[in-house]
């Protein structure tokens, strides 16, 4: 025998959020409904999947507003890496670490992981260095690097 379900988190290989799915029901009964991945087909379900939506839907906008108003500032930074170099070639490399604590002293916190760095730079010069701060928002900052 088969029971619906409103799916109330994505479950991999069974559907999205919101979707209604048929399983069996030990399924349901054992892992789904245990887990509060899903809830039996109601309407109160359905209101209460719409009021979660909502909530999640407010706090992305709060998040997005937060990205891009960080990533405005980011835009007018300019960071200045001192390096130890010889003939142009550096002792060592320019790290995701190294562009992460030029901008702490910017006065700008960032994660390691929001530095996207392709490979560390192993040169002098000036590079676009790009920050991933939301899923639709990116800055790119400017990073010198220059000899001791």
């Amino acid at each position: 025998m088969s029971k619906e379900v409103l799916l109330m988190a994505d479950v991999s290989d069974l559907g999205s959020e919101g979707d209604v799915v048929k399983v069996s029901e030990g399924y349901a009964r054992n892992y789904l409904l245990p887990r509060s991945l899903a809830a039996p087909v109601t309407a109160a379900t359905r209101r209460r999947l719409e009021k979660i939506r909502k909530e999640r839907e407010n706090v992305r906008q709060v998040e997005l507003a937060v990205a891009r108003e960080l990533a405005a500032k980011l835009e007018k930074i300019s960071c200045t890496i001192p390096v130890k170099a010889k003939e142009e070639k550096l002792y060592g490399s320019v790290t995701v670490n190294d562009v992460v604590d030029a901008l702490k002293a910017n006065g700008v916190q960032v994660d390691k992981a929001q530095v996207l760095l392709a490979e560390p730079i192993k040169e002098l010069g000036v590079f676009e260095v790009k920050i991933k701060l939301h899923a639709d928002v990116e800055a790119t900052i400017k990073v010198w690097v220059v000899e001791e």
